[in-house]
């Protein structure tokens, strides 16, 4: 008899990237010239973002990542900057077939709106064989970003996808599984996130991922959001699998369905002009905090709660992480602004 494991702590896998940030003054068009105001070198990616903003929040429990970089400067500083954290990065490949993968962003200083320009380097890497599933002690698995893993988004003959067969796997010895997705200008939402769902614990993606996966508009032609859209792109999404939980988080704040039922809206803090230095990496923020509450066996507002100001902290700096800090400064936020009304009325 197979003896049961104690599970601790989050791995997660995937995307691990080295984000040049650069401040402009505009977001300009075709053949248009933008000035740069700043710029920044950080680490970036769903997996390098999700493990630092929870080692910055404090977390008390094991932190550990998967995934391949390239041996040049730009892997040394993903793995500098990870075991600096406390992170356990010695399950990260290094490669010369590829170098890290990297991406130019392009923020905007006024709005924090953004553009990348995307390397996919030694992610496009990624498979099946880099997951040792008997060696994980985890208790919560984040895969991100579905999409952007070249590897795990082939077909596979049995749950459709290799994402998918992993994230079976991985339910089967009893680990809880969260996935992402990147958002990206595209027609394959809807034939590579599906197949995953079947095998997904927590599903944490924003509005407009919602939206491509679903097929359902959730803001109409001026941008408005469409409170009615995002709860129907919930039920959705709760239809195409098993998910515990399914959270569509957005500038307005958050929507937060689960299986069971239990149905939850949150509104953002009202930011003051200025405050925002950048959106790079808010939604990964959004992520840890929500996986760090879950892992803690937080009640669901309260882990939501500490996702939003999670993402909040985020927006004071321009890139994907420096903004953390512990839970108890981050979740401060929610006394220093005032909450926007929820997005969604429940």
């Amino acid at each position: 008899m197979q003896a049961t494991v104690e599970r601790c702590g989050i791995t997660a896998a995937g995307n691990w990237i080295v984000d040049c940030v650069k401040t402009v003054d505009r977001l300009p068009g075709r053949g248009m010239l933008a000035n740069v105001l700043s710029q920044s070198r950080s680490t970036g990616g769903a997996a390098a973002n999700v493990l630092l903003d929870l080692a910055r929040l404090g977390c008390n429990f094991p932190l550990s990542g998967l995934g391949v970089v390239g041996r040049d400067a730009d892997g040394d500083l993903i793995i500098a900057t990870a075991r600096n954290a406390g992170i356990d990065v010695s399950r990260v490949v290094r490669t010369t077939e590829a170098p890290t993968s990297y991406t130019d962003v392009m923020a905007e200083a006024t709005t924090g709106d953004r553009s990348f320009f995307h390397c996919r380097g030694a992610n496009a890497l990624f498979g099946p064989e880099h997951v040792d599933i008997a060696a994980l002690r985890c208790r919560i698995f984040h895969l991100g970003y579905l999409l952007l893993l070249d590897r795990f988004d082939q077909p596979h003959p049995e749950t459709g996808t290799v994402a998918a067969a992993l994230l079976r796997d991985l339910q089967a010895v009893g680990i809880k599984t969260s996935v992402d997705v990147v958002s990206e200008e595209s027609d394959r939402f809807r034939a590579l996130v599906p197949p995953a769902l079947r095998y997904v614990n927590y599903l944490l993606l924003n509005e407009i991922e919602a939206s491509r996966v679903t097929g359902l508009p959730v803001r109409d032609t001026s941008g408005r959001l469409l409170a009615e859209g995002v709860v129907a792109a919930a039920e959705a999404l709760c239809r195409l699998g098993e998910t515990e939980l399914v959270a569509v988080h957005m500038p307005e704040g958050v929507y937060l369905r689960t299986r069971s039922g239990e149905k939850l809206s949150l509104g953002a803090c009202a930011l003051p002009p200025g405050f925002v230095r950048g959106t790079v990496g808010a939604g990964d923020a959004f992520c840890a905090g929500m996986l760090y509450g879950l892992h803690e066996g937080w009640d669901l507002a309260r882990a939501a709660d500490l996702g939003i100001c999670s993402a909040t902290a985020c927006l004071a700096h321009p890139t994907a992480s420096d903004g953390l800090a512990p839970v108890a400064e981050v979740v401060s936020l929610a006394a220093r602004f005032p909450r926007r009304t929820p997005p969604v009325r429940v």
